[in-house]
């Protein structure tokens, strides 16, 4: 009897072990295939689902789950299965291979099982483990990986986009969102789900990946789902988590950089130009205004960007960098749009903001230097000379009077510079400096100009070098005062009763240097005065008599002073 049992013992115990054939009192095991990691054996009161051959001690076969396409499913240790082989499957791990050889007593006994099993038989089992679980089971969770930075957990009533591959508890694969290429996209604790997977996902963050363990109470029960899960099947799912949100969010802003001056915020109506890059929650991009080499561009608070972006680009300063979050109900919806935004999206826009302004806007003035006596100031005629840096509003360099051998020379009112330009250079002293801010409609417009952006606010650092005051337009020469009257006797140097050229030429250069007329400045004075001989001599024989001298006086009175000769 002892040697007996010290056989049974060796069978049961061994890896595999080739034992003589006699009288057997126990089952005899042989565990001829293990699995390297096994985590749980087969117990007492566990369910277990496994396939099997049952053959005769000759080989002959007398059953097959395989043959049949379902394999056996049943609870252990309850005398639901033949005593020698509920007692041959525990300790057992899935995928686990064993040949369990079961006594006669301890199978069918001497009665046998009709025609199939004769009376007194030694059976054979070749069983495979494809499942094993417990009505005390829970659902399991392993993160497998996570980001390090985890703001937000998913919680019941969230929406969330998530891949995942889907295997039985054996590694068998009967589902994958990844082969479809597309996410998973549902609610969570609403019952879309199978009780299993709404608990399973509970706490996950954006970018985390994890193991979760169904059993099958918790996921299809008996009825299994179509020929790719049968019953009674515990699930395993590897979960990547893509996206997440709530029907309830508004947009999430995280300012990152604020400029240390801050006049004004954006608010509705105003026209702004931004820099972004459009990202996925779990990082991936769609899309970047930097790619483009342009900023966008649009009105705030009127529709013409997605609800959120028209939301988060209010109350922002020149030069800020934020992070915008977009839910969908806030962005491209359930629908998303073309093949780049996946429907119910969350979108994360990092924002720059370039300039912006209002088409109300006039031009910002700022003087930053201006000498203590300032007698003289330019204004519109006046001919002047200044130096000049223009930069768009986050410093880009456009271009400077520095690059040029001599700085410009203007005429202000001529329409010769841009109209901000012009009125910024108005009301200045020689030797002050200011900055000047342009507005678009003021500068170079929606077309821009070469160099510079469509719509771009212009950053202007000016510094008056020279000034000549101006005579009106049309007029080339003014008196600063009362003209002598009667006129011709004035002019009449000498006396003889005619003004030739040179005598015209020396009237002319007595009132510039007495401070009582001004010439056009700009331009060459002997070719100016030479024209207003010219117009006075109307006889063209080279000197000018009282009855030839006629003035044009202004109407305006004001201006009756502006007269040319």
């Amino acid at each position: 009897m002892e040697s007996i049992f010290a056989l049974i013992f060796l069978c049961v115990t061994g890896t595999h072990v080739s034992c003589s054939p006699g009288p057997l009192e126990d089952v005899v095991i042989d565990r001829y295939d293990i699995p390297r990691v096994c985590p749980r054996e087969v117990q007492t009161g566990d369910f277990v689902r496994y396939h099997y051959n049952g053959t005769f001690t000759d080989g002959k076969k007398f059953d097959s789950s395989h043959e049949r396409g379902a394999p056996f499913s049943g609870q252990v240790g309850l005398g639901r299965l033949i005593t020698g082989l509920d007692r041959g499957v525990q300790g057992m791990c899935v995928n686990e291979r064993r040949k369990v050889t079961v006594p006669p007593h301890l199978a069918y006994g001497s009665i046998g099982a009709g025609d199939v099993i004769p009376a007194d038989t030694v059976l054979v089992f070749d069983v495979v483990l494809l499942d094993i679980w417990n009505t005390e089971d829970k659902v399991q969770t392993r993160t497998l990986s996570k980001p390090e930075s985890c703001k937000r957990l998913v919680e019941a009533t969230d929406f969330i986009r998530y891949h995942y591959n889907g295997t039985l508890l054996n590694g068998v694969p009967f589902d994958s969102s990844h082969s479809r290429n597309g996410t998973y996209d549902t609610y969570v604790g609403m019952g879309y789900l199978i009780k299993g997977m709404d608990e399973g996902l509970i706490g996950m963050c954006v970018g985390e990946t994890r193991t979760i363990i169904i059993p099958p109470f918790l996921a299809y029960e008996e009825k299994g789902y179509g020929t790719v899960i049968p019953s009674q099947a515990t699930l395993v799912f590897e979960v990547f988590m893509i996206d997440l949100f709530n029907p309830k969010d508004d947009i999430a802003v995280v300012v990152k950089e604020v400029p240390k001056t801050c006049t004004r915020k954006s608010v509705v109506g105003d026209y702004i130009r931004y820099h972004y890059n459009g990202t996925f929650q779990d990082g991936s991009g769609f899309d970047t205004s930097y790619q483009r080499n342009s900023t966008y561009n649009t009105y705030i608070g009127m529709g013409y960007v997605i609800q959120g972006m028209d939301k988060a680009l209010q109350g922002l300063c020149i030069g800020e960098k934020r992070r915008v979050i977009l839910p969908p109900h806030m962005a491209y919806g359930e629908k998303g749009t073309g093949d780049i935004i996946p429907g119910s999206a969350v979108l994360v826009f990092d924002i720059h903001v370039i300039d912006f302004h209002n088409p109300k806007d006039l031009i910002e003035i700022k003087v930053t230097s201006k000498p203590k006596k300032c007698n003289l100031t330019s204004e519109v005629d006046d001919l002047i000379q200044y130096r000049y840096n223009c930069s768009l509003m986050d410093g880009t360099l456009l271009y400077s009077s520095d690059h040029y051998e001599n700085a410009p020379i203007t005429t202000l009112g001529a329409n010769k510079v841009i109209e901000g330009l012009d009125e910024g250079l108005r009301g200045m002293c020689v030797g002050e400096k200011r900055v000047v801010i342009v507005p678009p409609h003021l500068g170079h417009g929606e077309n821009g100009a070469k160099g510079v952006p469509s719509s771009a606010v212009l950053h202007f650092e000016l510094e008056l070098l020279d000034l000549q005051k101006g005579v009106p337009d049309g007029y080339m020469f003014v008196w600063l005062g009362d003209s002598p009257d009667p006129l011709f006797p004035a002019m009449d140097l000498n006396k003889d009763l005619s003004v030739p050229l040179e005598e015209f030429t020396a009237f002319i250069n007595i009132q510039v240097a007495e401070g009582t007329g001004r010439l056009r400045p700009g331009m060459d004075a002997d070719g100016i005065i030479k024209d207003m001989f010219n117009n006075q001599d109307r006889n063209r024989d080279g000197k000018i008599v009282a009855e030839e001298l006629k003035l044009k006086v202004e109407e305006d009175s004001d201006k009756a002073r502006h007269e040319e000769l």
